[in-house]
């Protein structure tokens, strides 16, 4: 029978935060690992109270709104990892994260299908100004007209960012009969009949609706921008499900009010509320045919709850395992279990010599190490040690002396 393992902590003393309300997918699948200190709370915290709340805090779950920042990861004294429930780590300072040897995953996949599917449907909406029909009904007025409305079928869509999320939308509106181009800074392999363009401008030009899909960089603040906005053909629709300094909104409404844009639809903007029922304001307030949504891209059931079961597993993974499949922070290792041994994780700085100093150490004190991984990135390396269990105890001392360490703990 194989040995039973248990992390080196007992399990009800490891403290467990959630924040932002997430998925309840999340809390049941830690609690039923045996974790019963999980604190879960609907919003997010400032920087400050998150300072207060973290001290003790061994796992932080958050979404988009809570920032971790250097003062936050200074605080924490206890903490492992930190899991984003979506797409982005644009919230963590990853730079912080990675000195402090805190793993950072994320779910950049599970929730790709609920953005694609609103795009889609948008898409639809936009094109055939069923805003300004829907207003016009709710204010009693009858407004039967298929002038400035049209089909999707046989219009070009234009995708700027060709990644998870792009892609998915370019396989959904092919099957709406659209015809799919695309720009990407990467050449990537386009999925059904889609072309990859090699400039945004031609994109920009040859396209009925544009669609963003690219991270938030130095390089795609304020891309679509008044001069570009130039470049899109007359009468075009843009959709921003992407990140909010993606577009300049002055700019945007500029070209709705003089009719070079046809219409609009925003998720995603430079400055958001920190709560549900604050208040909102954006320049594309009280415009025809604009649909602004609540950063709800992929707020839906399906996606948080996969998202909750992804981010869950790999914190899990990584607390028990020290798999850190998925991190952007820590080197990505998977390892296999190796019975009748203690397993050792030793986080430190990326010089020179580190690895022949754990050996050294270890070998003057005939500590047998029966299976080591290692692996670094620019600033730290990863080694997971698994050791002979009568002598892991010492193990762990020898390796807190080594003067790189920037954290060594022992998973069982």
């Amino acid at each position: 029978m194989a040995e039973k393992k248990s992390t080196s902590y007992p399990k009800e003393k490891i403290n467990i935060l959630l924040l932002e309300n997430i998925s309840e997918t999340a809390v049941n699948n830690i609690k039923s690992s045996g974790y019963v200190n999980v604190k879960k709370l609907s919003g997010a915290l400032s920087e400050e109270e998150l300072i207060k709340e973290i001290k003790d805090v061994h796992l932080v779950g958050i979404r988009s709104k809570t920032l971790i920042t250097e003062k936050v990861l200074e605080a924490a004294k206890k903490l492992q990892a930190i899991g984003c429930f979506c797409i982005g780590v644009n919230q963590v300072d990853l730079k912080a994260a990675t000195n402090k040897g805190v793993v950072v995953m994320n779910a950049p996949y599970s929730n790709t299908r609920s953005v694609a599917e609103l795009v889609v449907g948008l898409s639809i909406v936009l094109i055939r100004r069923i805003i300004d029909k829907n207003k016009s009904a709710h204010e009693g007025i009858w407004n039967k007209d298929a002038k400035g409305s049209f089909e999707l079928r046989g219009k070009t869509l234009g995708i700027i960012g060709y990644g998870n999320i792009g892609s998915q939308v370019s396989v959904l509106a092919e099957a709406m009969g659209m015809k799919v181009i695309y720009y990407d800074i990467v050449t990537k392999l386009p999925l059904g009949n889609a072309e990859q363009y090699k400039n945004l401008k031609d994109v920009f030009g040859k396209s009925d609706i544009v669609s963003l899909h690219v991270p938030e960089t130095a390089q795609t603040k304020n891309m679509i921008n008044k001069n570009t906005l130039k470049q899109f053909k007359k009468g075009a629709i843009l959709l921003n499900y992407a990140r909010g300094e993606v577009v300049d909104l002055d700019a945007l409404r500029n070209a709705i009010l003089e009719k070079h844009i046809s219409g609009a639809a925003v998720d995603t903007f430079p400055w958001e509320p920190e709560k549900n029922g604050d208040r909102f304001q954006t320049p594309l307030q009280d415009l025809p045919n604009v649909i602004l949504t609540p950063h709800i891209g992929g707020s839906t059931e399906e996606a948080q709850e996969n998202i909750g079961v992804d981010v869950s597993s790999k914190l899990l993974q990584y607390l028990e395992k020290g798999v850190t499949i998925g991190s952007h922070t820590v080197p990505e290792l998977a390892l296999p279990i190796q019975e009748g041994t203690h397993r050792i994780l030793h986080i430190h700085k990326n010089v020179p010599g580190v690895l022949s100093q754990i050996n050294t150490q270890l070998s003057k004190h005939n500590i047998n190490i029966l299976g080591q991984y290692l692996k670094t990135n620019d600033q730290i390396g990863y080694v997971v040690l698994d050791v002979d269990r009568n002598l892991s105890k010492k193990a762990l001392e020898l390796l807190k002396e080594i003067k790189e360490t920037i954290k060594v703990r022992m998973v069982y």
